[in-house]
């Protein structure tokens, strides 16, 4: 099943932030979605999950379809903040002096960093693979809220510090640095397990000084016209 475009519309009630309800709604849902993804979770698991009556659902979001979507654009909204905010930072602070190692170990940070020991980091990670692999949303709210916001933003960073570096290959560049990235999020969670309270900070960094590494030196050689 996939959820359709009238997932979109907000309900009546959909704008109120603070509800205590709908925040233990949001909170629960985003749960059941992480661990047993958007098929296998019931309504009623949700409701119970929240301490709350099984029209809740309905009251706040209009139903499971767009609960789903509440639940990812909370937290889509943020990452998005998160990677795109840290990459600016960095390059305003450096100036003439910002590299491409620079670059490409920032965006690192802030991809691995929320999968140390933030559970909530780990969980829209395993929300949005269990997504890819089984898509329920709209096709263009994952791509215009984060992937397309973000990968810009690299790709602008990058073509900033190689000035060599053509458009497409800057694409390219992004797109090999965010698969291995992507991979390194789900080697961990099969090597640790999603429960598991934090994964190994001292794994993960070496895994980013690696990307670093090797990422930066494949950009220059595109850029320096290397086959």
């Amino acid at each position: 099943m996939r959820i359709g475009d009238r997932s979109m519309t907000k309900t009546a009630h959909e704008t109120g932030a603070e509800d205590p309800t709908r925040e233990r709604l949001l909170d629960a849902a985003e749960r059941l979605f992480a661990e047993k993804g958007y098929d296998a979770t019931s309504v009623r698991e949700i409701t119970q999950a929240a301490h709350c009556n099984i029209a809740a659902v309905n009251y706040h979001f209009g139903g499971k379809d767009n609960l789903y979507l509440q639940v990812f654009q909370r937290r889509l909204d943020a990452l998005r903040r998160l990677r795109t905010g840290r990459l600016q930072q960095a390059m305003e602070e450096a100036g003439d002096g910002a590299t491409v190692e620079l670059v490409v170990a920032t965006f690192t940070a802030s991809f691995l960093e929320p999968l140390v020991d933030e559970s909530e980091g780990r969980m829209i990670m395993e929300l949005m693979a269990r997504e890819m692999l089984d898509p329920h949303l709209p096709r263009r709210v994952l791509f215009e809220t984060m992937i397309d916001p973000v990968q810009e933003s690299l790709a602008s960073a990058l073509r900033r510090v190689v000035p060599g570096l053509g458009a497409e290959d800057a694409e390219l560049c992004v797109q090999s640095i965010v698969g291995q990235l992507v991979h390194v999020f789900h080697h961990a969670r099969l090597r640790h397990g999603t429960d598991a309270p934090s994964w190994p900070a001292a794994e993960l960094d070496r895994m980013a000084r690696h990307i670093t590494r090797f990422s930066a030196a494949g950009v220059l050689a595109v850029a320096g016209g290397d086959p």
